[in-house]
């Protein structure tokens, strides 16, 4: 299961569940997937296709939205 969080500009920002316990989000687009750590701070975890300058919109978006993915995050997983 992979819930989606949100969506923003041709970004698909999801969990998938029974994963790994650090706090993080996947992120996909027509170009490529990425996974960012939301704790201890915002980071790019991994990257498999996008520009660095889709990196530097996602890793905007990310931050935008960190109370939400958080939030999101507790919600789903039960922390």
């Amino acid at each position: 299961m992979s819930p989606t969080v949100f969506r923003e500009r041709g970004f698909r920002f999801y969990f998938f569940s029974r994963e790994e316990e650090r706090m993080h989000v996947h992120v996909h687009s027509a170009d490529g997937e990425a996974k960012y750590w939301l704790e201890p701070k915002i980071e790019l975890a991994r990257n498999y296709g996008h520009s660095d300058q889709q990196l530097a919109k996602i890793q905007s978006i990310v931050e935008d939205h960190e109370n939400e993915l958080i939030i999101a995050w507790n919600s789903h997983f039960g922390n």
